[in-house]
Order: structure tokens, then sequence, then C-alpha cells
């Protein structure tokens, strides 16, 4: 039975972003012929160039092959929101078998609009394994979920791999750069200074631009 669930009211809802590493692998035949694949060659090559592909996550860090393929077939996201016990214990449990995650934060009514075209039911934690989805937490269902997306049952991963920053779920956009903001003020400025040069002189004793 799940556990520890978090019910969002109107206000909290999420989408998710993934990060995917794979390994390419580079070899020659016993005909010449130069091959590339992100699969493995036969086992009869005995010379092989692999190079790391990585996005999102540590950017350079190459992970083991069985990981690596796991990420890449399943990639896992966690969402989650602020003062969820449940979220927190989901989140440690993937940072200690050692699985590659992206995770997304509800907070915003923006958030929960985008969260709703994932999940109706406005429960958190969410797990997300590729297509598969896991609400609510329960250690031995998420473990089940990951063995059988391939992950490795303990920790593969790099000591110097880290995990992207969790970020919201809708983004607040970001406000304009103070050099865009002075440069419009500026054309403003020069518009209204361009606009009065183009009024006729004050006759008499009236305001400059005044006509009649």
């Amino acid at each position: 039975m799940k556990r520890n669930l978090v019910l969002l009211g109107p206000l909290l809802f999420l989408v998710c972003t993934v990060s995917a590493h794979a390994q390419l692998y580079k070899w020659v035949g016993p005909d010449g012929k130069v091959t590339y694949s992100d699969s493995p060659p036969p086992q009869t090559v005995t010379r092989v160039e692999t190079k790391s592909m990585t996005a999102g996550g540590s950017g350079t860090v190459d992970l083991p092959f069985e990981l690596s393929t796991a990420v890449k077939n399943h990639p896992v996201s966690l969402y989650t929101t602020t003062g969820c016990a449940a979220c927190d214990e989901g989140r440690k449990l993937l940072t200690e078998r050692g699985i590659p995650f992206t995770e997304k934060t509800v907070n915003t009514k923006e958030d929960v609009d985008s969260f709703k075209k994932i999940s109706a039911d406005g429960k958190l934690p969410v797990l997300l394994t590729g297509r598969s989805k896991e609400t609510g937490f329960e250690a031995s269902a998420w473990n089940t979920r990951l063995t059988a997306a391939g992950y490795p049952e303990s920790s593969k991963l790099p000591k110097n791999y880290r995990n992207p920053p969790a970020e919201a779920v809708a983004p607040v956009a970001k406000a304009p750069a103070a050099k865009d903001a002075e440069q419009a003020k500026s054309k403003a400025v020069a518009k209204q200074d361009q606009t009065a040069s183009e009024l006729p002189a004050a006759s008499g004793n009236a305001p400059p631009g005044f006509r009649f």
C-alpha cells in the first residue's frame, strides 16, 4: 500500500525534462569497414574506440555501459514539492542507489497547470521511469521499477557525477537584463527629443510646441 502521499490542492501539480547519456562506439571490421554505433561491437572485434555523449547531468562524466543504457532507454524524472517528507525519501533512495535523475518541483499555480498534463490526481512524489509512473513513495515498488528498467542494484556512478539542479516545472520568465532596460529607456528619450525638435518654435509667450 502506498504511503506518505502528498495530495496537492488546486494550486499544486509537474512536467518533466530528461537527461540522457549515450556511448558511441567505433570499430574496424575484418573487411576494413569502419562502423559507428551506439551498441557494443561483436566480441570478435578487438580494437574499439568509445566516446561518451551526455546531455544534462554531469556533462562530461562517462557512465558504465549498463547504467548509460538504462538512462538512455528509461530516463528517470522525480517530481517533488516543498515540505514533503515522502519526496525527501524518494530523492534519498535514488541518490543512494546511484540513479541519474532529473528533479522537477511543483510550488506555483503555473507548475500546477503544467503538472496536470502528467498527473491529474495531484499526488506527490511521482517517479517516472521512461513511460512508467509510480505515484507516492514506496521503496519496494520504486526499486522493482528501477530494476525492471535495467538500473544496477547498487550505485555504479563515478564519484564526480552530479545530477542537474532541481528546477520548477514552469520556470518564471527572466526579467529583461539591466542593459536591455537601459537601452529601451535611451531609445524612448531619443524619440521624445526627436518629436520635440520637429514641433514649431513658440510664438509670443506661448510654450514651445504650441500651435496658434
